[in-house]
């Protein structure tokens, strides 16, 4: 198990090697596993992309995101800008269902409402918002509503989740009630438990899932 410190060191890396963000924007404070991101950034992107890195470090248990955005005379837009430029943003993605969504602009603050298919579409249409200028934080509250008739396989979940490589050998119990997937048990890192998360979301009829993996250091 690392140490405050060498944790510390090893995310503050990760931030500093991604190309959107520059040394000195971003605060680190590492205590038992609890990575916490503290500065100011010009963009929301800026802000996930800390965040991102930060999970994907080996060791870190839980990340308390505190960045804000503070934009500036470049970066700032009017609410009906930003709301323009999505609306086009969602007609280039595929992906997308952008007649189901909804979108509201306050403050730079973007809220998505409506329903989906497919947790990837809404997915998608987060990163969508997430790279545009004048954009200060994101509230993603669209529903999942699946049209499959498929009988959720747990064991096809099970499977998967064995036979991915970032996950490894570690043992996952998967529970299925009507069309919620819960996961369950130890892994070592913020990433696998992402990837267990993602790997239950491609499965045809899932609504929900429920992620109560921990994560556990000294496995």
């Amino acid at each position: 198990m690392k140490t405050n410190e060498e944790l510390q060191k090893k995310v503050i890396e990760a931030i500093n090697w991604e190309p959107l963000l520059s040394a000195g924007e971003i605060g680190v404070l590492a205590l038992d596993g609890i990575i916490t991101l503290t500065g100011s950034v010009n963009s929301y992107a800026k802000k996930e992309e800390a965040e991102e890195a930060t999970k994907n470090v080996l060791g870190v248990k839980v990340v308390v995101e505190k960045i804000v955005v503070v934009l500036n005379d470049k970066t700032h837009k009017a609410d009906n800008e930003i709301a323009t430029e999505i609306t086009n943003a969602f007609k280039w993605h595929w992906d997308i269902p952008n007649e189901r969504i909804q979108v509201k602009v306050e403050n730079g603050w973007v809220t998505l409402t409506g329903s989906l298919e497919w947790n990837y579409q809404k997915d998608a249409a987060k990163k969508a918002v997430s790279v545009l200028i004048g954009v200060k934080g994101i509230i993603n509250n669209i529903m999942i509503i699946s049209l499959s008739k498929d009988r959720i396989n747990k064991k096809d979940i099970e499977n998967a989740i064995r036979k991915n490589k970032i996950i490894g050998n570690i043992a996952i119990a998967v529970d299925v009630l009507d069309n919620v997937v819960t996961l369950k048990g130890n892994v070592e890192s913020w990433l696998q438990k992402n990837e267990a998360s993602r790997l239950a979301w491609k499965t045809p009829g899932v609504l929900k899932v429920k992620n109560d993996l921990h994560v556990d250091l000294e496995q």
